[in-house]
């Protein structure tokens, strides 16, 4: 009660706080704006504003989701002819660019427990009324995960939480293998496609991959039809490709799927997995739960079924066959352009992918209709003889769900293009009412700051900035809480992967965003036959507010990008964010020092085994070797310099404007210093991912591993390559200043 009272209390003082603050005029800079062109362009956002129209997205929405569209089907083809076609009619110079890329689909799918009963999955999401188009299952894909291997394997089932690596070392500590077994996991915790990789790792056969309602059902709140959480029938549909290796088609690596394109044989794919994997309900995994032997797992591993949670090892036995028909299907990207009038070789991207897995009402399309719209008000300023003075390039992606199939395509198509030309990237995916999310470059942190501090929010009278800061204040932890109310600008988050701004960010090194609405809308439709229009409609964004708020923080976005002076880049926030990821790795060091230590002492004595509960099994760990000190000096000293180069570059650059011959020598520079965090040789053990800041992490899939080459090789005790990775990622970090510099000596 006390903690509840002192969170009102301080939501109350800081909401006077923000009422005050908005009520004051809006800022009279834009970062890469003169002071004389700034209301000018404030303007043409209000004029913008004005154009955008909820009944656009609704009536969008309702087409695009009409019918199942998952890669290969007719109805795909027909959502990107029907979207090239609205861009064509707004002006825009559009094309449909298509690739022929690897995509399995279910011949045959069986799951059964053997014994100590027999029990044979449904493996089928039924219709409801209340769900108008969940009825169509001629149209639509299986419950299934797409580039699993075909197999057929039976073997005694073993429980591993979240299939992470850290849950197969407990497993160890109680003397469970899953060598020869079968795994039953959890979705969450990871990307899926972590699951089946680690449990073939470590010797299991096959894997099960089931929705506990404790992280998407009943547990958050009503299921569907009643609430927007997941039923007991729904199933997380999803991509199992180890894409943590390299995104897009398995058998193309860094080259475009076209027709011509050399391919690999599927049998030496290194995406695809190693054993079968199925996804099922938690109706489903309810038998299969109940009838596990062995002990009861630790707290953090217990869900919300009713039934007491064991590891197994023993029973049940589970039969799983599964086939896959193995084809090569075309997929269309579709491509608008518009062409800036003064620097048409400064390309200023913006996408979204319209592929779903069924009809995909939430993921992706209620990001793609807010697109529409922004790219139609764009259009609609451009009829009033507005004119960007940059390039601007609207993309609605193919096949994203499978493994950013469409975008890593075209991307890897275009390459060289790409490097000369595109200066940034913005990506949206799926929207619903709540709180602006932005993820990015860091050199982009303040501009986008400054985006959303002119937003307005649909359901609060304040900004969208000002609604994010608000819940850090209120929902954050001690650190997050004490930033935002002394910093001037809300942290972004750095980008692992999981949608479309991979292939530009981590493979080509073009600056990139991710940004969208969420929080208060429910997610168990995702993936599932019930993310649909009557779901979307009921409980994600009913009235499409948040639809136009997303148009209006990309408009303003692209608006920005597009017409600014010289390009809204600035140094001291990447700075300062890469000064906290070089103090959380030497931190990361000095922890396992410790905690190898004291774990060493407590096996070497007998402490960890006294313990333990005699009658239950527990192995004890074998002693690890103890953590070196490594020289994070080279690291350190490259962070200097970082430092010191952004600090000239505000210096000499704030409140001056450069000649118009020397704005685009300028914005190459600006745009090219994301590349500098690039290295062709990309990460160990995965070269596509050039990326030296930011990369998903090989075992978290989606979750981003920031100074990845560093981070990841002490995670994994590697200390000889930790140190050398030190010094690429402390040369790869001067190289930038490097480029900080030469934009510095232009002023």
């Amino acid at each position: 009660m006390f903690r509840s009272l002192c969170r009102t209390l301080l939501l109350f003082v800081f909401s006077m706080s923000i009422v005050a603050q908005s009520a004051m005029p809006g800022s009279q800079s834009i970062l890469g704006f003169s002071t004389d062109s700034v209301q000018t362009q404030r303007g043409l956002e209000a004029k913008f504003d004005g154009y955008l129209k909820a009944d656009n997205l609704r009536d969008w929405l309702k087409r695009l989701s009409a019918r199942p569209h998952h890669l290969g089907s007719a109805y795909d083809k027909e959502n990107a002819e029907f979207i090239a076609a609205q861009f064509k009619s707004w002006g825009y110079d559009t094309q449909i660019e298509s690739f022929d890329v690897l995509f399995p689909t279910p011949k045959s799918r069986l799951v059964e427990m053997t014994a100590p009963e027999k029990y044979t999955m449904k493996l089928n999401e039924p219709a409801l009324k209340e769900d108008a188009t969940s009825g169509q299952q001629d149209e639509q894909l299986p419950t299934y995960n797409a580039y699993s291997v075909d197999g057929d394997v039976t073997g005694p089932l073993v429980y591993v939480n979240y299939g992470r690596p850290a849950d197969y070392e407990e497993l160890d500590r109680n003397g469970i293998s899953v060598k020869g077994k079968v795994v039953i996991s959890r979705y969450g915790g990871s990307w899926r496609g972590i699951k089946p990789k680690v449990a073939a790792e470590h010797g299991a056969i096959g894997c099960i991959i089931y929705s506990d309602p404790r992280d998407d059902g009943y547990y958050q709140g009503d299921v569907y039809p009643k609430g927007a959480y997941r039923n007991e029938n729904g199933v997380q549909r999803g991509s199992v490709m180890d894409m943590p290796l390299y995104p897009g088609d398995p058998l193309t690596k860094g080259v475009g799927a076209t027709k011509d394109a050399k391919r690999l044989d599927p049998k030496s794919a290194p995406t695809l997995t190693k054993i079968p994997v199925l996804p099922v309900s938690y109706g489903d995994a309810l038998p299969l739960l109940k009838n596990l032997d062995g002990g009861v797992v630790p707290d953090a591993w217990r869900g919300s079924l009713p039934t007491t949670y064991h590891f197994g090892g023993r029973t049940p036995t589970v039969h799983m066959k599964l086939e896959f028909n193995w084809d090569i299907k075309p997929i269309y990207d579709v491509i608008a352009k518009m062409p800036g009038s003064e620097r048409p070789d400064e390309w200023i991207m913006r996408g979204n992918h319209h592929d779903g897995w069924v009809n995909g009402a939430d993921d992706p399309l209620s990001g793609q209709v807010a697109m529409m719209e922004e790219a139609r008000g764009i259009a609609e300023l451009a009829k009033t003889g507005w004119k960007p003075k940059r390039t601007i390039v609207y993309c609605a992606w193919d096949a994203e769900e499978e493994g950013l199939i469409g975008s890593t395509e075209w991307v890897e198509t275009h390459a060289d293009e790409l490097r000369q030309k595109a200066a940034v990237y913005i990506n949206t995916d799926t929207n619903g009412r709540g709180f602006l999310g932005m993820s990015g470059s860091h050199t982009l942190e303040k501009f986008i700051n400054e985006v959303g501090k002119d937003v307005p929010d649909p359901q609060v009278k304040m900004s969208v900035w000002d609604r994010a800061r608000a819940r850090q204040i209120v929902d954050g932890t001690p650190q997050q809480r004490q930033e935002a109310m002394s910093r001037a600008d809300l942290r972004i988050g750095a980008l692992g992967s999981g949608s479309d701004y991979t292939p530009f960010l981590q493979h080509l090194g073009i600056a990139s965003l991710n940004l969208g609405f969420g929080g208060e809308n429910g997610g168990g439709s995702y993936h599932s036959i019930y993310d649909s229009y009557d779901h979307f409609t009921r409980f994600v964004d009913p009235g499409f507010a948040y639809g136009v708020a997303m148009a209006k923080v990309g408009g303003h976005s692209i608006l920005r990008l597009a017409n600014a002076d010289t390009l809204p880049f600035e140094f001291t926030n990447f700075a300062d964010t890469v000064s906290q990821y070089v103090g959380e790795v030497t931190r990361l060091t000095d922890t396992m020092r410790d905690e190898t230590k004291t774990s060493n002492v407590m096996i070497a004595n007998g402490m960890l085994k006294n313990v333990q509960d005699p009658t239950e099994i527990f192995i004890v760990p074998a002693q690890k070797e103890n953590v070196p000190f490594l020289n994070f000096a080279p690291l350190q000293n490259a962070l200097t310099k970082l430092q010191e180069s952004s600090r000239a570059y505000q210096k000499a650059s704030t409140g001056k404007r450069l000649p118009a011959a020397m704005q685009k020598t300028l914005d190459e520079i600006l745009f090219k210093t994301e590349r500098a965090l690039t290295r062709t040789e990309g990460l160990p053990r995965r070269d596509w991912f050039r990326h030296q800041i930011y990369a998903p992490g090989f075992y978290t899939g989606y979750g981003v591993k920031t100074l990845p080459g560093v981070r990841e090789a002490i995670e994994q005790r590697d200390w000889k390559e930790a140190s050398e990775q030190i010094t690429i990622v402390s040369k790869t970090i001067e190289g930038f200043a490097a480029e900080i510099d030469r934009a510095t000596k232009l002023y």
